[in-house]
């Protein structure tokens, strides 16, 4: 059977509470990551520097690219043409301290700090709708392969309190915020008067001005070692930590693209504006915006996904392997996690001097 890639769905989620119990499972305590070796990075306060409206972004020229891969997995078929517009990107993932400056001037409250509304969750366990995300807990031995032995929804988890109750963001500050639903994301972007890339956008921002088929060794050098932040190892049970981190990394502690953006592959998987569905077209297309949500199947008891797009910490070559350009996966849009997190774009040209 092959094995799961990022987060169990909340119908998933809550099918598998009740054979867990049957199976002797029990929750695990969740408790902080060990503080890894993080290097010049950690001198990084995690706000770029000025206030202009383009303050920490790069342009990206337009351009046009072979979208999507045919050596992997079936959803990132077919390869075609994409061309897109000139744009603005974060040089790197939006940050504890980002986030933070967005919530005290607004007051905005996450979905993992409100919960689901029950009228528009039906059937779910109330565990479920409670304030809360999911976490990873490595287990010492697994049962098959059922993700559920590895994720938790943990009440009380939230962007403030990344990994239980007990923790906070202190000391984090410059690494990417986690447990962001789509509309948190969202919400974020335009108070800073920006958007959330399309996937287009941010596949070829991630490939760095290099076109082709991708590879996900491209999170090592010809040597092996780990230039990106990934699980070394065996996934779940084993992390070697090689890259010297055991969850998020600090913003740009590895080196960046051929566009000088950080962590485009690694650290954390990041949400993009498209609804998923599985693959692409053939056909040529010119800033494509993903499929209509009226186009989509979404299966009962089940929320419509976004598109997360580069891989996580928790992607090793056993498991995932999706830290490449082409790799993508769904996100639930009511469901927050330890892995997701997102930057900005924004659609102007660039302004050439007189």
């Amino acid at each position: 059977m092959r094995m799961r890639n990022v987060v169990l769905s909340l119908a998933e989620l809550a099918a598998a509470i009740g054979a867990l119990i049957a199976l002797g499972f029990v929750a695990v305590a969740v408790e902080a990551m060990p503080k890894a070796d993080v290097g010049s990075c950690a001198a990084y306060a995690g706000l770029p520097s000025g206030n202009h409206d383009t303050a920490g972004m790069t342009f990206i020229q337009a351009g046009t690219f072979a979208m999507g891969s045919e050596r992997h997995q079936p959803e990132e078929r077919f390869t075609h043409v994409a061309r897109v517009d000139g744009f603005w990107i974060d040089r790197h993932e939006v940050t504890n301290v980002q986030f933070k400056q967005f919530v005290d001037a607004t007051g905005y409250t996450t979905l993992a700090e409100r919960g689901l509304d029950p009228k528009e969750n039906p059937g779910l366990p109330k565990e479920l709708l409670a304030p809360g995300s999911m976490v990873f807990a490595q287990p010492s031995n697994i049962r098959g392969s059922e993700s559920s032995q590895w994720w938790q929804y943990i009440s009380g988890v939230s962007w403030r309190q990344p990994a239980g109750p007990r923790s906070s963001i202190a000391g984090k500050e410059n690494h990417p915020v986690v447990h962001i639903a789509y509309e948190d994301a969202l919400a974020y972007a335009r108070w800073r008067g920006r958007s959330l890339p399309t996937e287009a956008q941010w596949e070829f921002a991630a490939r760095g001005g290099r076109d082709g088929e991708d590879d996900w060794s491209s999170a090592f050098d010809v040597d092996g070692k780990p230039i990106a932040n990934t699980w070394q190892g065996i996934f779940p049970v084993l992390n070697t930590q090689d890259d010297g981190y055991a969850g998020t990394a600090s913003v740009g502690c590895f080196k960046p693209n051929g566009y000088g953006l950080y962590d485009m592959i690694g650290n954390v998987w990041e949400l993009t504006s498209d609804w998923y569905r599985g693959g692409h077209s053939r056909e040529t297309v010119a800033n494509p915006t993903g499929p209509e949500l009226v186009s989509l199947h979404v299966a009962t008891g089940q929320s419509a996904s976004r598109v997360i797009k580069g891989g996580s910490h928790l992607c090793a070559s056993n498991f995932c392997s999706r830290y490449r350009p082409a790799a993508r996966q769904p996100q639930e849009i009511n469901l927050s996690a330890a892995h997701v997190g997102f930057r900005t774009v924004l659609n102007k040209p660039l302004m050439k001097s007189p």
